[in-house]
């Protein structure tokens, strides 16, 4: 399917269903598919990011994947109240990129195409620039800190992880590129490549733990992925903000594209959202089957013993700390290229 087949059912979607929603104030795309021509490839194992905008200050969980008109959609809420302050909107790394260029689908109030006219030409700005890699790098620093060391094994892992890897964001942002999710390995690996700056992504990778991990260890626990991803589908009933990530609509990205990795020789960059999957998965069997969740916990060791070298709570404290001690030499690395960014303007 080509990206604009699958903007314009995702467009054809809100019409259909999110304007009935309570407090509704319009939608827009976000994600890897900015800023992609009409004409591009959408592979399997990507969707299409709609945001819904509601009045409401604190909504319920996004309603997520679906497939609509053959398009896979993920569908997410956000308040307008995030979305108020252009100059707010301009320095959050996370909300900035989708008024980069005009990505409103519908706009019944004219606010969003108004953030739109006032974020644009501020985007590429130093200063902005600037104010969205240090926001990047305090997600990092806060979200280690909140860390809950007595919390259960699969919940600290998620917990350290998603910062971790938010280590690859800020290079990212600083090169005025997506800060994509699941592919955000790969991504700062060419950022960092086209900077010349490889010897930063191969310490990126130590952190993650995955830096010299064989493909024949990823690919033994992708499958272990595979096998626990299908056990949790059918069994699932507790809602998460995660919830639609594990889903049959969403197999195609969190298995396939896992494996997809691995047979291009990316396999270590395939090891973020292995184990980032596999800790999800746990957090729903531990509430809705407790008994398979146990069953199944060995397995979930083993892989982040093996893909990542963490072993024990403690060496996720010890990992914690390494990360930490990382971010002035990352911020160094930042700022040298926004420095050689050409696309970034004064001010």
């Amino acid at each position: 399917m080509r990206v604009g087949s699958a903007r314009a059912g995702a467009a054809r979607w809100v019409a259909a269903h999110a304007r009935r929603t309570p407090g509704y104030r319009g939608a827009y795309f976000s994600g890897s598919t900015v800023g992609r021509p009409d004409d591009a490839e959408l592979a399997p194992s990507s969707d299409v990011d709609v945001m819904i905008v509601t009045e409401e200050d604190d909504p319920p969980l996004k309603p997520g994947k679906l497939r609509y008109e053959g398009a896979l959609l993920e569908i997410s809420l956000v308040p307008w109240a995030e979305l108020r302050d252009p100059e707010t909107v301009l320095t959050s790394y996370h909300l900035a990129g989708s008024f980069r260029t005009d990505t409103v689908i519908d706009d019944p109030t004219g606010a969003l195409r108004t953030l739109h006219a006032a974020v644009a030409p501020r985007f590429a700005g130093r200063d902005a620039v600037r104010g969205r890699c240090l926001d990047a790098r305090h997600r990092v620093e806060s979200r280690l800190a909140a860390l809950d060391t007595g919390a259960p094994f699969h919940e600290q892992v998620t917990a350290w992880m998603f910062p971790t890897g938010v280590t690859t964001h800020v290079p990212l942002v600083a090169a005025l590129r997506n800060p994509t999710v699941r592919l955000r390995y790969l991504a700062a690996r060419d950022v960092l490549d086209a900077y010349g700056q490889p010897e930063l992504y191969r310490e990126l990778l130590e952190l993650l733990g995955c830096a010299d991990v064989s493909p024949g260890v990823v690919r033994r626990h992708v499958g272990e992925l595979t096998r626990t991803f299908d056990a949790t589908v059918p069994v699932a009933r507790t809602p998460f903000f995660f919830s639609s990530d594990l889903t049959a609509q969403a197999r195609p990205i969190a298995v396939d594209g896992s494996r997809e990795l691995l047979e291009r020789g990316e396999h270590r960059e395939a090891v973020f959202w292995v184990i980032a999957t596999l800790a999800r998965c746990h957090t729903v069997l531990a509430a809705d089957a407790p008994a398979l969740h146990a069953a199944r916990l060995p397995a979930f060791r083993e892989a982040v013993a093996d893909l990542t070298g963490i072993a024990s709570p403690g060496d996720l404290t010890v990992r914690r700390a390494e990360v930490l001690r990382f971010l002035p030499r990352l911020w160094a690395a930042t700022e040298s290229v926004m420095a050689a960014n050409p696309e970034i303007t004064t001010g």
